[in-house]
């Protein structure tokens, strides 16, 4: 898994994020653009073959990296945020969703995967904190449908749901969203006094 990062400014100043791609996606993809035009210096983007990779491989490396680069958020895009979902339920970290596939074991496009590995990791998102998730999709997406489960799974305050918006991230206004849900983590979150984590039966039904 080849590394791509991009720390310009030697004190590391604001969060270090790691940024998760999609299937066939680049670590340079639309989030990690987003991410560095609203001014964050200290992002690892790594490079993932979705194909070729186990997910017990994909999953402890991208933590092995978490640990390396100390990493205290993580955006997660389409597959990736199904990965990234996985390690904020693990770590309790801060994570920011974009049109993620939550349930990839079902979708033909990965059918060579072996479901076994993801739907064990699947079963981990019941532990998620809600608190710490922020979640934007596109109401017409063509690929992953309407986001109806990862709005039941995810919905919360900071959930958006974009009219129009594609699966493509071109299609949503992710500087502005990431712009405002970074000031939701660095001012709101750390003030709650109490945190909730999404029931487990929800993924019974």
């Amino acid at each position: 898994m080849r590394v791509y990062d991009h720390f310009p400014n030697p004190d590391r100043k604001g969060y270090t994020i790691l940024n998760v791609h999609g299937y066939h996606g680049s670590p340079i993809n639309s989030a990690y653009t987003a991410l560095h035009e609203i001014g964050c210096e200290n992002i690892i983007s790594p490079s993932i073959d979705y194909d070729s990779e186990e997910p017990s491989n994909i999953i402890g490396t991208l933590n092995m990296l978490r640990v390396q680069y100390k990493a205290d958020m993580i955006v997660g895009t389409s597959l990736g945020g199904f990965y990234a979902a996985v390690l904020s339920a693990r770590h309790d970290l801060p994570a920011m969703l974009v049109n993620p596939c939550l349930t990839p074991f079902l979708l033909d496009i990965l059918s060579k995967f072996k479901t076994r590995p993801l739907v064990k990791l699947f079963g981990e998102l019941a532990t998620i904190d809600s608190a710490n998730v922020s979640c934007i999709v596109g109401d017409d997406d063509e690929v992953l449908g309407d986001h109806a489960f990862t709005e039941k799974l995810l919905g919360n305050s900071r959930f958006r749901r974009i009219e129009g918006g594609k699966h493509s991230c071109a299609t949503l206004p992710l500087k502005a969203y990431f712009t405002e849900m970074l000031d939701y983590y660095t001012n709101t979150l750390p003030l709650r006094d109490d945190t909730l984590s999404i029931p487990p039966d929800i993924l019974q039904d």
